[in-house]
């Protein structure tokens, strides 16, 4: 398999997802090898605005022609945008992962990305995966 694509500047979970920050906001996503792992995604079901989670719990679901799979929030917050453009198109994912986020977050805490891995952290785990 290539070499798994993880920007610096994202956290990751084991479960693939990304977060990254944006002033106020975290913003997730899923990773290169996820939607790689999932191939041609079909479907995205995102939460509801307002919507409040804790870290691990589910976000929505993903639908590829593969497989269906959770999207777990790798931090606790409220939902406060989603990427609604996802609906329409949802192989945006599969074209710019790192581009075409999922979920905008508010009231998280920094602390919970002590628990994520960097980027070198996260290449060095999937390598030893395959």
């Amino acid at each position: 398999m290539a070499e798994t694509q993880a920007k610096d500047g994202f956290f990751f979970t084991e479960k693939h997802e990304w977060v990254t920050m944006e002033g106020d906001f975290a913003i997730i996503g899923i990773s290169d090898y996820a939607q790689n792992a999932l191939g041609d995604i079909v479907f995205i079901d995102l939460p509801k605005i307002g919507k409040k989670v804790q870290a691990k719990d589910s976000l929505g679901t993903i639908e590829s022609v593969k497989a269906a799979e959770e999207l777990y929030s790798p931090i606790s917050g409220e939902v406060t945008e989603i990427n609604a453009s996802l609906s329409q198109d949802p192989g945006q994912v599969n074209s710019g992962p790192f581009e075409a986020w999922m979920v905008k977050m508010k009231g998280f805490s920094s602390a919970d990305l002590s628990g994520l891995m960097n980027a070198a952290q996260y290449r060095d785990f999937v390598s030893k995966l395959d």
